[in-house]
């Protein structure tokens, strides 16, 4: 679990446009998953984490479910929407031959700088299936330098508020509280402090997460984007889960309502 040494003050933030940043939407007063403290798993390098994933996309082509469950993948995180008006690919293709070969994937967004939340949780519930099997929705915020449409960095009071309106949006549509990917940069320019009741994605892929990220335990670790998996042509990002097989086991079950 997530548990920061936050400062009220220091999230005291301005205005509002798509819901509030009063101390109950910025998470100060309920931990998401207390029963689940996972957060502080003792491994030092990938290959002390029992249990790694895949995260992919249009990328990767076709991909081999089977092989790809065969190679020992836990789980499998598929990009579905971008912005307001994106769809990848492969999505609907990826969601079903993964859950058909056995493989627990869930969605993830990519975070549109110069959209509402409100408009871009609209767009992913419109593409993606309500089910229960899933693993929670990710937002992945990252900074786009080289977007020919929006290379917008907005303050952190902006940042914080729009990718909230979103947050809660698809908690109440899908019943799970969505995951953050944060990477290192967007966390020390924007997150650092915020978003305590989310559980977070942290991207490192040259050093432990807890060396690069500010006050920020972590649930996912990406940590390579070159990694090789049967069933997938090419390098593809792989991801460990904090925690041990017995952990990753009741955080499955606890989502997955089984």
């Amino acid at each position: 679990m997530i548990a920061l040494c936050v400062g009220a003050a220091g999230l005291m933030l301005g205005g509002c446009q798509s819901s509030s940043l009063d101390a109950k939407s910025l998470g100060l007063t309920e931990l998401a998953y207390p029963h689940l403290e996972l957060g502080q798993f003792a491994g030092h390098k990938p290959s002390d984490f029992p249990v790694h994933g895949i995260d992919v996309s249009k990328y990767q082509g076709e991909i081999d479910w089977d092989a790809v469950r065969d190679g020992g993948i836990a789980f499998a995180y598929l990009k579905a929407t971008e912005g307001g008006d994106r769809l990848d690919e492969k999505f609907n293709d990826n969601w079903r031959a993964a859950k058909a070969a056995g493989v627990p994937r869930g969605a993830y967004h990519f975070w549109y700088h110069c959209r509402p939340g409100i408009e871009q949780a609209a767009w992913f519930i419109r593409n993606v299936p309500k089910d229960r099997s899933a693993l929670p929705p990710v937002i992945d915020v990252e900074w786009t330098p080289f977007s020919p449409t929006c290379t917008k960095r907005p303050a952190r009071e902006d940042l914080i508020r729009e990718v909230t309106a979103m947050a809660d949006k698809l908690e109440a549509h899908y019943g799970q509280r969505p995951i953050l990917y944060i990477p290192i940069d967007v966390h020390r320019d924007r997150m650092v402090g915020a978003f305590p009741r989310h559980e977070v994605w942290a991207r490192a892929v040259a050093d432990h997460p807890d060396n690069v990220y500010e006050n920020r335990a972590f649930r996912f670790w990406q940590y390579t984007e070159k990694g090789t998996v049967p069933g997938i042509s090419g390098g593809v990002d792989k991801n460990a889960f904090a925690g041990s097989r017995s952990d990753w086991a009741a955080w499955l079950k606890h989502h997955q309502g089984s």
